[in-house]
């Protein structure tokens, strides 16, 4: 299954340079998104707000195919 990852300002830091900080991440099955960010090496310190599908999320939420998670950083601002 797909997911699809929004890192914003510092958390961009972790993506590809070409990918502008969105990535689609294949994961074999359903995915807690503690355990997306440990695959993705993201402190969970490191993030302030979690969006799943455009509404408020947390970290202990299950994920399923074709979801989009927004991370953005704990501190600094959005760009």
């Amino acid at each position: 299954m797909v997911i699809e990852v929004r890192l914003y300002a510092g958390l961009k830091k972790y993506a590809p340079s070409s990918s502008s900080g969105i990535l689609a991440v294949d994961v074999s099955e359903s995915i807690l998104v503690e355990e997306l960010l440990e695959e993705l090496e993201i402190a969970a310190s490191e993030v302030g707000s979690i969006k799943i599908n455009g509404n408020a999320g947390s970290a202990r939420q299950t994920l399923q195919d074709g979801d989009r998670v927004d991370l953005l950083p704990a501190s600094g601002l959005i760009s």
